[in-house]
């Protein structure tokens, strides 16, 4: 394979911190040459609540990253996450310019600039202007417009943003390890690019990354994202359950969710016993598994009932073909089939693919972000004029990796 570039990503999420190094080819396919992960401190719910505890790990990521793959890491692309991460759809309209009334990339740029111009809080930060579909004189559904005959145009997008401070706190903490910042991605949209297939994304459906602290959100309907959020909940609140349910520590709880746990009760025997260690009691006692199960259980059904209510807020019966679930807490047994039972759909678990190189240990779900910020880099890197980069806020960081990648080109 002919290397066309070298692209980084960093997930910084609640319960830990990865750091991914890929090879993109000239054919677009992604060799995974580097990695490091080490147990994130400094967060809270994937917001940087200690900037120290953060750049530790981020650095130790980034560390580990460069020794397994030779390579030493200057830029990358970063994930954010966090409740603050908030989306809305916009449109913008422009007459055609030109004596040809044809439409040009300038005419893209103006209408996308007209979308972009609604009112956003000086408190919050634009991460994504991504375009939806064109309309064309009336005619819906246009793809894309380039050259078409043309009076009007005009553009849906869907704008990412997220809060303005949240996003400064991570952006420091990576630019304190040295780290140079490409592109910050909401950690959904990342997630989308490794799960989802393009029938999936026509059709309607939703990636929910169940990490350990949130939940990110992204429904995508027509071939394009239509809506994003992130959830406050996650995989830390199924342990805490357990935890004081079984009167026992959190890492404890942690091991039995992971070894024990399923969150379908018809799988579980009543007569399966386990030894639980208990706070301030030195011999154990031993508890039910079918115990286990049903904490684990009631906590991921209301998890799945506040994803339902969040995804009907954008519609009823928009999502044929369902949802796919990744990230670290999707891992429990029994999550696709409750997920199934509560949002009434298509439910499937599914984790990063179509990737060779270092995957030892990474191509299943909890990788699926860290996995996805490569594989976003590498489609920006191969759209070139007409990527998502021309729809993206002009300048900044993206304007700098636009013309880092251009210059890739030979």
């Amino acid at each position: 394979m002919e290397r066309e570039a070298v692209l980084v990503g960093i997930d910084v999420g609640t319960s830990k911190v990865c750091a991914l190094i890929g090879e993109v080819g000239r054919d677009g396919g992604l060799t995974i040459v580097g990695k490091g992960v080490v147990p994130a401190s400094g967060l809270k719910k994937a917001v940087v609540v200690n900037i120290e505890q953060t750049v530790r790990s981020i650095t130790g990521a980034v560390e580990h990253s460069e020794r397994s793959s030779g390579y030493q890491i200057d830029r990358a692309f970063v994930g954010v996450g966090g409740q603050h991460v908030q989306s809305q759809n916009s449109r913008g309209a422009v007459a055609v310019s030109g004596h040809h009334r044809e439409v040009t990339r300038e005419d893209i740029n103006r209408a996308t600039e007209v979308a972009r111009a609604v009112t956003i809080p000086s408190d919050r930060e634009v991460l994504h202007v991504l375009p939806r579909g064109f309309i064309v004189d009336g005619q819906e559904g246009v793809k894309d417009p380039l050259g078409m005959s043309a009076i009007r145009l005009e553009i849906e997008t869907h704008i990412v943003t997220a809060s303005a401070t949240a996003v400064r706190n991570l952006a420091k903490c990576v630019q304190s390890a040295n780290v140079r910042i490409d592109e910050l991605v909401a950690s959904s949209l990342a997630s989308a690019e490794t799960v989802l297939s393009e029938t999936e994304r026509e059709l309607g459906v939703a990636v929910v990354d169940i990490g350990a602290g949130t939940i990110d959100l992204a429904l995508f309907l027509d071939g394009q994202s239509y809506k994003t959020a992130v959830l406050p909940v996650g995989g830390n609140n199924v342990t805490n359950d357990v935890a004081i349910g079984l009167k026992t520590s959190l890492q404890v709880a942690e091991e039995l969710k992971i070894q024990h746990g399923s969150c379908d009760l018809s799988t579980v025997s009543p007569d399966e016993m386990v030894n639980v260690s208990m706070l301030g009691e030195a011999a154990g006692r031993t508890v039910s598994r079918l115990e286990i199960c049903q904490i684990i259980e009631a906590r991921m059904r209301e998890t799945f009932e506040l994803l339902r209510a969040e995804i009907r807020l954008a519609g009823d019966g928009i999502l044929p073909a369902g949802v796919v679930l990744t990230g670290g807490a999707a891992q429990l047994g029994g999550a696709a089939a409750l997920g199934r039972e509560v949002l009434d759909m298509p439910v499937r678990v599914a984790g990063p693919t179509d990737v060779g190189g270092l995957t030892d240990n990474i191509l299943n779900p909890a990788y699926s972000t860290a996995i996805g910020l490569l594989l976003w880099g590498a489609k920006s890197l191969a759209g070139g004029e007409g990527s998502r980069f021309e729809s993206a806020p002009a300048g900044g960081a993206v304007g700098r990796v636009r013309d880092a990648l251009r210059n890739l080109f030979p």
